[in-house]
């Protein structure tokens, strides 16, 4: 039986700072109830129930126990004006932030697929291939990485992993297909790590952080060059693709010559602005992490919804259509999953699993952080890795820790959070849409068949990453 404890708490929130006793047997009673809705998402298709439904059940318990308990800070905010206003205290738990760069980035490039541009790339890839299946592997593998770090990797897999399969249908190579997908399956995770928007982790745990747009890129650039090579090399040794023979050359070439990069074009002006518009939307991402600029000011949710709402004025007339495509479920998953863990900190349920991490963080940045990395990579291969990086994103900075945003321990997080993605077809979304794609073309990729064409690659990805967080950016 445990003994009776109490944890002391600074509360703020909308009344001035006042000092709060919870008892252990409430803190212990929502850490159940955080337990409840990791396993029910880790359970997802099982139940038959949205993530955003799981989330929202979860969201509502906990707010009406913590007002029961008298948990919660109920009142008026102050605003930055000296201005007071009365908010329920779910609004200010939300961060608005990521929500608004999710929602932009997903219209934005919603609309500018409609563009033809990503299928243009992907098909002038492949005429440049010749055909040949290695070269075909490269050029596929690092679209893969480029495509999930400026889209996000669910709609990075669809367009690469369709394209492939009518590719190497083409070609009559339809037996390296397994090796294909699943490559870029895994690359698309790797390609997660490039940019602070390419994942939400990293939306997460940046913004948390205080990491910028440039700085997440120089930081991670270097490591997701140096694996989507060894991935692509390993893939190919693993699955015998190779360069193709001088006889198979000319009828490779010949076949690929059919394809018409064109044909998803409507409107070669509207192509052109496609494509002027994403350069200058990387541009002006990457200039919000300044504070010093008005942009930087505004934040990135700011230049995510304004680059949506510019290129939805090709379509105004339609702009609903665009909306109604929104991944609505994320969005308010991502708004229940915010007030949820807000509950939990005020109820020192993070302090609680803080306490636990502390020994792992104690160790120091390099064993610590390389404990941590581990953990976080074991933890996402098997449960949605989205509320385990608020989890452990409100847990290093807590008072008890306050992290830096210059600590390896924030990287050790990302790059756990996206990797653990590649253990299992299950750990991401994008490696899901890649098994579902082999099914479609007949291939039978069980759960455990998965894990062990799967788990030699993420061996390496969690070994190199590992030791880059410790040697590199410790």
């Amino acid at each position: 039986m445990l003994p009776e404890a109490t944890f002391a708490v600074a509360q703020t929130g909308a009344n001035a700072p006042h000092e709060q006793v919870v008892p252990l047997s409430i803190t212990l009673l929502f850490a159940a109830l955080l337990f409840g809705l990791v396993l029910c998402l880790a359970l997802e298709e099982k139940l038959h129930a949205k993530k955003s439904v799981i989330a929202g059940f979860f969201a509502i318990v906990c707010l009406t126990l913590g007002a029961f308990m008298e948990l919660l800070p109920f009142g008026e905010v102050m605003l930055a004006n000296g201005h007071f206003v009365k908010l329920p205290v779910f609004i200010s738990a939300i961060d608005w932030g990521v929500v608004t760069i999710i929602l932009g980035a997903s219209i934005f490039v919603d609309v500018t697929s409609k563009t033809g541009l990503f299928t243009w790339i992907a098909i002038k890839l492949t005429k440049l291939s010749k055909g040949d299946p290695l070269l075909l592997l490269v050029y596929y593998g690092a679209m893969t990485t480029v495509f999930s770090a400026v889209l996000n990797n669910v709609t990075a897999m669809i367009i690469i992993g369709s394209l492939t399969a009518v590719s190497l249908d083409k070609l009559g190579r339809n037996d390296k297909l397994l090796g294909f997908l699943l490559v870029e399956g895994l690359l698309t995770n790797v390609g997660g790590l490039l940019t602070l928007i390419s994942s939400v982790p990293n939306i997460i745990v940046g913004t948390t952080a205080g990491i910028g747009f440039v700085d997440f890129f120089v930081k991670s650039s270097p490591y997701v060059l140096v694996v989507t090579v060894i991935t692509i090399w390993l893939g190919a040794r693993r699955f015998g693709i190779e360069r193709l023979a001088p006889e198979e050359k000319a009828e490779a070439a010949e076949r690929v010559a059919t394809f018409d990069e064109n044909d998803g074009i409507e409107s070669i002006g509207f192509f052109w602005f496609g494509a002027v518009m994403l350069v200058l939307f990387i541009a002006f991402i990457a200039g919000a992490s300044f504070d010093s600029w008005a942009i930087g000011k505004l934040g990135m949710g700011f230049v995510a919804m304004s680059f949506a709402m510019v290129m939805l004025l090709r379509y105004k007339a339609e702009a609903h259509t665009f909306y109604s495509a929104v991944d609505w479920d994320l969005i308010f998953f991502f708004a229940f999953l915010f007030v949820t863990i807000y509950v939990m900190e005020e109820a020192l349920v993070l302090e609680l699993i803080g306490r636990g991490f502390a020994p792992i963080i104690g160790m120091g940045e390099k064993v610590g952080g390389g404990l941590l990395l581990l953990v976080a990579a074991l933890a996402s291969s098997v449960t949605d890795n989205i509320p385990l990086s608020a989890m452990l994103a409100k847990i290093l900075t807590s008072g008890n820790f306050q992290t830096p945003a210059d600590s390896p321990l924030w990287w050790s997080v990302i790059f756990g959070a996206n990797l653990g993605g590649n253990l299992t077809p299950i750990g991401s979304a994008s490696t899901l849409v890649a098994v579902t794609i082999m099914h479609k073309h007949g291939l039978e990729v069980s759960f455990l068949k998965f894990v062990t064409l799967a788990l030699p690659f993420a061996i390496v990805h969690i070994g190199l990453a590992t030791a880059y967080v410790l040697i590199w950016l410790s």
